[in-house]
């Protein structure tokens, strides 16, 4: 047969067909539905014949909800129906049908017909995915059928659930309207029956009747119908989502919602997008996930797994290659099995107008994507291709743009992925989790290695994980390793050989390094480099070579399979074990090995002593690398007479010599650190050739006094000295390191000055001189390099003065000269630098000015000028800088005025002048900073007054004025700050008093007026602060009176503490929860405070008038009422059960019957009182602070158990009263079981001062005790102070205690 006539007449019938790759699904949505009649049987499989304008596919929104595809589906479909009209002719021929489709049917065989629907029932209709609503005249006629419509739709509203109405001999609209015959049953039905039940049945009807379906009067013959909807039905569940272990992939929403961006749903174009990452990271799970989520929107879809290996290279043949593919890709189409064809074309003849969705999985050559999908025209509109590949290299030679990275996953997302591998859960339980956290660590976070690892650990008990993760952390997993050989195969040999110096050596060096190191060795270095990273096995971040750790592992373990039993004859040397081996056998060759990766801190466990033997043996190493992490270094390194040749790289830490043999030969060096070496003081002897050389690193070798010649250094770039703080000097020919970038001499601090040849270095782009506290002047450097971009100086403390032309720094954006306490001036040179954006001069205490140029630096958003307590003014130019956005000029406390062009600085935020005690005034201009968000003046004791411009501030959220001590008053504006919720004038003790207008602030919430001792009154406005919910006034000495008639509804803590001239106190709310008048004149407090009902603290120290306290509210739980020298009564009664604390400390007037209701009332906490008397209750007392007592009527046998004491003790104070002995000492309470020995401790903490008199303390303990014989003790923490006496009263047996 033809071919192409064999396609056409599979792809009419394909829709019939239920495959496993293959989905079909009409395209609803482009169907012309004004065309479809009601009134004809279908012509097409594109076309239905319905009761409304809608193909069954689309007939329920609800189908599509969130919760359809979580919900667990034990049916295919229910069906409602009326069992004496359909039974047994239509019901029964669909029945047929769909058992010949495997679509499974809810029976209702055997269940009982009753007044309620049964059980059965509610479950088999929630249940199903589908449930088709058979309506029959007779249908309303069942109270049961209409149960279960009701319960039907209730089921497609909430899950999601589809509905499809068939109307078998009944016209849609009598359903809707309840007219004919089926209105006629239907009334019969509601005869009797409750309204509510009634309306439920109308409302399902009404829309079970607009539901799109089948209306069997528009068609021919019921056989035709049947067919078309077990077809429908079919379609619905074959396309619809399916649970599946997709479901509960990590992080996959976010790979889909990445996806569908790049993929723009709902496009009519056709897109092709690659996913790129390397081999196991999951870049074929996502593709699946994607294709099981939008398979059904396509009228064809394929996946076509795992291409490089089913069509593996090489390709002799390419046109007998792409037949074959051809071939594959439609016989999954159209899922006919050994489709031949003859020539090539076929795919963009048969699919060029069909909507197609194809994955085209792990690509790994061009020829395969130019098989299946060559170009976008070969597939109609809105089609998808997915191609998944290692090689980002393939994807741009495609001409394919739009690429999906996939990245690792998050730390928690990689945890989660394990567990629910190793454990089946998201995160680990208990006694796994550091065991879960390493492995996940082991595993680099690739989803591979997490699924692998898991899988292997799953169902382990603990102390084989123990035992299984030394392994780990030196060899794959067979699985992982054959997955990423695979890829590493595919390489060609150069690929390959660099690939294993990366990955046993150069993984994380720097880009530039790795070339030089390996151009000797490979031709076109670059491009293997370029190679390996659009392959997925490297990446390169910030200049450096990154490699995931598992392909790190494959890398060591392929160079260990080179000689498994003669580690000497390897590449590498990176196992401890392997280097023990080769290092004590003086036999074994070693000529072989290149690089060696050696981590002393393992070896010496061997108790294996390094001799400078060892690299006479390995005369071809050119990477050595010994780490050291431990201190202090072993004395079981010999002294090393001899190193390889050959080096490139020599990176050792701590080394132990005081320099590099003699005969070192240095002349191939690429890379050179010597960390933290503290014995070495320098290099080498005489000069020596260092042409190749690129990074010198020796910080934090704190001996190291000189270096050596760097005249033919011309290729170095970095010199890191950092720390070197014996170094006094740079050699003069550090001038011919004329390609150096990046000079780092942080804590240097003996290094006085710089060699004049330093002017020759002007390609320094980083320079760090941070603390070298020695250093008199900067570099001439730093005036000629035209790319430096970093720069920073700070702590150098002798710094005199910058060179006074830096002009060539444009590009430089931000510079750091904080503590440069002796640098007098800047040049005016530095307005040259236009593009700086910040300018740190903090702690510059010697500045006096700043140059008028500084104002041509426009763009600088930060100045910080902290403690630059010389400083005397701001140049007006400052004015220029007008996106400035923070001005820090904390403790300028010389600083006298701000010059009125800073108003300019509309732009600036945040004003920081704390501590400039110098400052008179403000300019009235800073009001036109108008996006000030904050303004700083704590501390300016000499400003007198604020411009009334600042009301203009309207964005001014945090305003500081404390300790303002010279400030007389606030301007009226102040009330235009209406968004301001706090306001603090802590210490403003010259302030008199507040404007009226104070009142409009609405929004405020605390106003803090501490220490504002001048202040008389307050103005009555400030009860419009309806908000305001803080106000402190403490130490206001001058206040005589609050205002009276008002209602500040939301205040909660009112302190008053030290308002020594306050003598009545009126009630200005009644919702106050925190009252303080300690200190205060005041005689009486107000009846009413008895009805105030959130009153939680009352604190009325020092109050030397007050006599009697009132009946207080039942909320208030601290009382603290020390120094009240007239309290003689309290005429209330404390009705709380329990208070925190109740204090009366040196109130010694106090009457009996007010020391009896003290004593009598229980705390959580303390209470002290004066006195030595206690009720006679207190039936067990001492003298002194020990006492023993046996609980009575209690048998041994009800221990051990939780017992309750009342606890009172006598303290006297024994020094000076006038002393300033206060303390917050600790009473102890120890209870000794005198049966066994047992101690338990009980403690409280108490702040109180030296008095003349006797006090009470009581007290509550609960404890659990052993038996009824106890010891207590007690201890007062602090000297001066002693026990007289005790007193113990038990309360009550808790519990029995375990």
């Amino acid at each position: 047969m033809d071919f192409s006539l064999f396609l056409t007449i599979v792809a009419a019938a394909i829709g019939f067909f239920v495959i496993r790759r293959f989905r079909f699904n009409p395209e609803n949505n482009e169907i012309d539905t004004s065309s479809l009649s009601p009134s004809s049987p279908p012509s097409s499989l594109s076309s239905r014949s319905l009761s409304t304008s809608s193909t069954p596919s689309a007939l329920s929104p609800s189908s599509a909800s969130p919760s359809s595809s979580s919900h667990v589906w034990m049916y295919d479909v229910f069906p409602s129906f009326r069992g004496e009209d359909v039974r047994y002719n239509f019901l029964s021929h669909i029945k047929k049908e769909f058992k010949r489709k495997t679509i499974t049917f809810f029976n209702d065989n055997g269940i009982e017909r009753g007044e309620s629907i049964a059980p059965e029932l509610i479950q088999g209709i929630r249940g199903s995915k589908i449930a088709i609503v058979l309506l029959s005249t007779n249908y309303a006629s069942s109270k049961w059928c209409l149960e279960e419509l009701v319960e039907i739709m209730k089921c497609r509203e909430e899950l999601g659930q589809t509905v499809i109405a068939i109307f078998y001999k009944v016209d849609p609209s009598d359903v809707k309207k309840l007219t004919g015959d089926f209105g006629e049953v239907f009334r019969k039905t509601c005869k009797g029956k409750a309204k509510e039940e009634i309306r439920r049945w109308e409302q399902a009807l009404e829309k079970v009747a607009v539901i799109a379906g089948y209306h069997l009067s528009n068609w021919d013959d019921e056989a035709t119908v049947i067919e078309n909807i077990s077809t429908c039905v079919l379609n619905k569940l074959v396309n619809s989502p399916q649970p599946s272990h997709f479901d509960n992939l990590v992080g996959m929403s976010t790979h889909m919602e990445n996806l569908e961006l790049l993929l723009s749903l709902g496009s009519k174009e056709v897109r092709m997008v690659g996913i790129w990452g390397p081999s196991g990271i999951g870049k074929s799970t996502i593709a699946r996930v994607l294709f099981n989520q939008h398979s059904h929107q396509f009228q064809f879809s394929v996946f076509m797994e795992n291409i490089k290996r089913l069509w593996p290279r090489p390709y002799y043949d390419e046109y007998s290659v792409k037949l074959q593919l051809q071939e594959e890709f439609l016989s999954r189409v159209i899922n006919q099995k050994d489709i031949k064809i003859q020539q090539l074309g076929v795919v963009e003849d048969r699919l060029k107008d069909k909507r197609v969705l194809a994955i085209l999985d792990d690509v790994d050559h061009l020829l395969q994507i130019e098989a299946i999908a060559k170009e976008a025209r070969w597939f109609g509109p809105g089609s998808w291709i997915i191609i998944t590949t290692q090689d980002k290299r393939l994807l741009y030679a495609h001409g394919i743009n739009q690429i999906y990275e996939v990245e690792l996953p998050p730390d928690e997302e990689a945890l989660e992925i394990f567990c629910m591998n190793a454990f089946c859960q998201k995160s680990p339980p208990d006694g796994f989790k550091e065991l879960a956290w390493e492995v996940t660590r082991l595993a680099g976070k690739l989803p591979l290695g997490l699924r692998v690892m898991g899988s292997h650990f799953k169902g382990r008990p603990k102390h084989e994980w123990e035992e299984g993760l030394p392994r780990l952390r030196t060899r794959l997993n067979g699985e992982i390793e054959n997955t990423l050989k695979f890829s590493y195969d595919a390489l060609c040999d150069d690929n390959q050989a660099i690939f294993l110096h990366l990955a046993c050596f150069l993984k994380h060096d720097w880009l530039e390094t790795v070339e030089r190191c390996l151009e000797k060795n490979f031709v076109g270095v670059k491009g293997c480099l370029r190679v390996l990273a659009e392959k997925s096995f490297i990446s390169a971040e910030w200049g450096y070579i990154q490699m995931h750790d598992l392909l790190a592992l494959l890398g060591r373990e392929i160079v260990r399979k080179q000689s498994i039993h003669e580690p000497g004859q390897r590449q590498f040397l990176v196992d401890a074990g392997d280097i023990c081996q080769v290092l004590r056998d003086d036999t074994l060759g070693s000529r072989n090995v290149i690089g060696i990766d050696l981590d002393l801190s393992k070896l010496l466990e061997t108790g294996l002593k390094i001799s400078d033997r060892v690299f006479k043996r390995m005369p071809n190493v050119q990477f050595l690398r010994v780490k050291y992490h431990s201190k202090p270094y072993p004395h079981s390194i010999d002294p090393v007479t001899c190193l390889p040749s050959n080096l490139r790289i020599l990176d050792w830490d701590s080394f132990p010599m005081t320099c590099l043999p003699s005969n070192f030969n240095p002349e191939f060096l690429v890379e050179i650190v010597l960390t933290k070496s503290n014995f070495l003081e320098k290099l080498w002897e005489g000069n020596k050739t260092i042409r190749n050389l690129k990074l010198m690193n020796l910080s934090n070798s704190k001996n190291l006094k000189e270096l050596p010649d760097l005249s033919t250094a011309t290729n170095l770039q970095t010199l890191d000295l950092s720390g070197c703080s014996s170094l006094t000097e740079l050699p003069f020919s550090i001038g011919n390191a004329i390609n150096l970038r990046y000079l780092d001499l942080t804590n240097c601090s003996s290094l006085v000055e710089f060699p004049s040849s330093m002017e020759n270095v002007t390609t320094l782009e980083e320079l760090f001189l941070k603390d070298c506290s020695s250093l008199v002047e900067l570099p001439s450097s730093v005036r000629n390099s035209l790319n430096l971009k970093v720069f920073t100086c700070s702590g150098c403390s002798n710094l005199v003065e910058l060179p006074l032309h830096i002009d060539n720094a444009n590009d430089r954006k931000r510079l750091d000269l904080s503590g440069c306490s002796s640098l007098r001036e800047l040049p005016s040179s530095i307005g040259n630098m236009t593009n700086l954006m910040e300018l740190d001069l903090r702690g510059c205490s010697s500045l006096r000015e700043l140059p008028s140029s500084i104002g041509n630096i426009t763009n600088l958003e930060k100045l910080y000028l902290n403690g630059c307590s010389s400083l005397v003014e701001l140049s007006s130019s400052i004015g220029n800088m007008t996106n400035l956005m923070k001005l820090y000029l904390y403790g300028c406390s010389s600083l006298r005025e701000l010059p009125s062009s800073i108003g300019n600085i509309t732009s600036l935020e945040e004003l920081d002048l704390y501590g400039c005690s110098s400052l008179v005034e403000l300019p009235s201009s800073i009001g036109n900073m108008t996006n000030l968000e904050e303004l700083n003046l704590i501390g300016c004791s000499s400003l007198v007054e604020l411009p009334s411009s600042i009301g203009n501030m309207s964005n001014l959220m945090k305003l500081y004025p404390r300790e303002c001590s010279s400030l007389v008053e606030f301007p009226s504006t102040i009330g235009n700050m209406t968004s301001r919720k706090e306001l603090n004038l802590n210490g403003c003790s010259s302030l008199v008093e507040l404007p009226v207008s104070i009142g409009n602030m609405t929004s405020l919430e605390e106003l803090n007026l501490n220490g504002c001792s001048s202040l008389v009154k307050l103005p009555s406005s400030v009860g419009d602060m309806s908000n305001l919910r803080k106000l402190y006034l403490e130490s206001c000495s001058n206040l005589t009176v609050l205002p009276i008639n008002i209602n500040m509804k939301s205040l909660d803590e009112l302190v008053l503490t030290d308002c020594s001239s306050l003598k009545s106190f009126p009630e200005i709310s009644t919702n106050i929860r925190v009252l303080k008048l300690s200190g205060t004149a005041i005689e009486e407090l107000p009846p009413s405070i008895m009805s105030w009902p959130h009153l939680r603290e009352l604190v009325i120290k020092g109050c030397s008038k007050l006599v009697s306290l009132p009946q207080l509210p039942d909320s208030l739980e601290f009382l603290v009422a020390d120094n009240c020298g007239s309290l003689e009564r309290l005429d209330c009664s404390f009705n709380k059960k329990k208070f925190h604390a109740l204090r009366f400390v040196n109130c010694f007037k106090l009457n009996q019957e007010a020391r009896d209701l003290i004593i009598n009332t229980s705390t959580r906490d303390l209470t002290i009182l004066p006195g030595e008397t206690v009720p006679t209750y207190f039936s067990y007392r001492a003298t002194g602070s020990s006492l023993s007592m046996t609980w009575n009527g209690l048998d041994t046998e009800h221990f051990p158990t939780s017992l309750r004491f009342k606890a009172c003790i006598l303290v006297v104070y024994k020094g000076e009263v006038d002393a300033y002995d206060w303390g917050c000492p600790e009473i102890c309470c120890c209870i000794t079981d005198e049966l066994n020995g047992v101690k338990h401790y009980s403690h409280r903490w108490v702040k109180w001062p030296p008095t003349s008199g006797e006090h009470l303390f009581v007290f509550e303990i609960e404890d659990a005790v052993s038996a009824p014989e106890l010891v207590f003790e007690f201890e007062y923490g602090q000297e001066n102070w002693e026990i007289k006496e005790c007193w113990i009263h038990p309360l009550e047996t808790l519990a029995p205690s375990c």
